[in-house]
């Protein structure tokens, strides 16, 4: 071997030693990178755990640069932090650190309970084409509820005040609900829906907060409409004696009273009530001044069985022997969601025999299977 090629692969070997310790070194410097922070997380996270939680209070009234603040343990004079002062008022929610008391921040407006965790609250689209055999008790509801918050000025002119509220009343599956969400998409009001029972809270004096707040809450996000579903679960007719769980229910049905009898004026808040036992009410809730305007929803007549089959078939791949009046008439006694569950069904029976065109007999089939569940829920009622 030559002395040229023995210099040619010294030189290489020193090159590729050197390159070697580069990469090193920039590998141990990308790793005493991710190492350093790493240890800052670290670092960061064992701060987290050495801080005092801070606490949240209500304010009760601000005095000059101070504030007299509510927590569960009483009423306290602290003071308010620099940053703060001048930004805070009554009924503000605020954040104050633990020993010193000292507000240092503002969470928000105080709810009297987070109502918004369990009630449905929504702009409905719900159309009255989608409702059918329920004309007369549509223009009533117009007339209670969507004429006054479309054109308050008509009852001003005249001299007198709208209806607070109805009550709708009748057999379960004939449309109530349906019928109160299309009046809320006519005036596109906000429409807060509300299971009677979920009022009535586990805790002592917790339901009337509850109630108080949702209509609190509904009054800042008029027009509203607050449907109650079930209302006789907290409105049925009181008793002179009963267990500590009657009588907290007894307090709910109270303020639910105040609230719509109020000083405070609920303006354009609606209230609509369902149930399907007028006759256990209590007299305070459907008297006049209250929910006086009854309302009842009976199960479609011929006519209105047609209107429902033509609404959820509409979309449907029917055959042209198909006779909807046929069905109508052979569906005497259904309501509104048994009529939509013949029309389900039907579509089952075709798609079991792989076919996406529906025929008679496929209805037939159906108004036998939905008829006997219904007979069922009768002898179980009755049992």
């Amino acid at each position: 071997m030559s002395a040229d090629t023995k210099t040619k692969e010294y030189n290489n070997s020193v090159e590729y030693n050197d390159l070697n310790a580069e990469y090193k070194i920039k590998l141990l410097a990308e790793e005493n990178r991710i190492l350093k922070k790493n240890l800052y997380d670290i670092q960061s996270e064992i701060e987290k755990y050495r801080e005092m939680p801070y606490l949240i209070a209500r304010i009760v009234e601000i005095v000059e640069e101070k504030a007299i603040i509510f927590l569960n343990t009483g009423k306290f004079f602290v003071n308010i932090s620099k940053d703060m002062v001048g930004k805070l008022k009554a009924d503000d929610e605020v954040f104050i650190e633990q020993k010193s008391l000292t507000v240092i921040g503002k969470r928000g407006s105080y709810k009297h309970y987070d109502v918004e965790r369990y009630i449905i609250f929504e702009k409905p689209n719900v159309s009255w084409d989608l409702i059918g055999g329920l004309e007369e008790q549509e223009q009533e509801l117009k007339e209670v509820i969507e004429l006054p918050l479309l054109k308050p000025e008509l009852f001003k002119k005249i001299g007198i005040c709208p209806p607070k509220g109805v009550l709708l009343y009748g057999p379960p599956g004939c449309g109530k609900t349906l019928i109160a969400k299309a009046v809320a998409t006519s005036t596109n009001a906000n429409f807060v829906e509300i299971v009677g029972s979920e009022l009535v809270q586990k805790y002592i004096g917790e339901g009337t907060k509850f109630v108080k707040s949702i209509f609190h809450m509904a009054r800042e996000k008029s027009p509203c409409i607050i449907f109650i579903d079930e209302i006789d679960s907290i409105a049925s007719k009181r008793v002179a004696l009963g267990t500590s769980g009657e009588r907290e229910v007894q307090r709910t049905f109270m303020q639910f009273l105040a609230e719509i009898d109020g000083f405070k004026n609920l303006g354009d808040v609606k209230i609509i009530g369902a149930t399907n036992r007028k006759d256990i009410l209590d007299e305070a809730v459907i008297r006049p001044g209250r929910l006086d305007r009854l309302i009842e929803i009976k199960p479609p007549n011929k006519k209105g069985r047609l209107q429902i089959l033509k609404i959820h078939t509409k979309n449907m791949n029917l055959e042209k022997t198909i006779s909807l009046e046929k069905i109508a008439a052979e569906s005497k006694n259904l309501s509104g969601a048994e009529i939509k569950s013949v029309v389900v069904e039907a579509g089952y029976f075709a798609l079991r025999d792989k076919r996406f065109k529906l025929n008679e007999t496929d209805f037939n089939k159906s108004l036998i299977k939905v008829k006997k569940q219904e007979n069922k829920k009768h002898l179980n009622f009755y049992a």
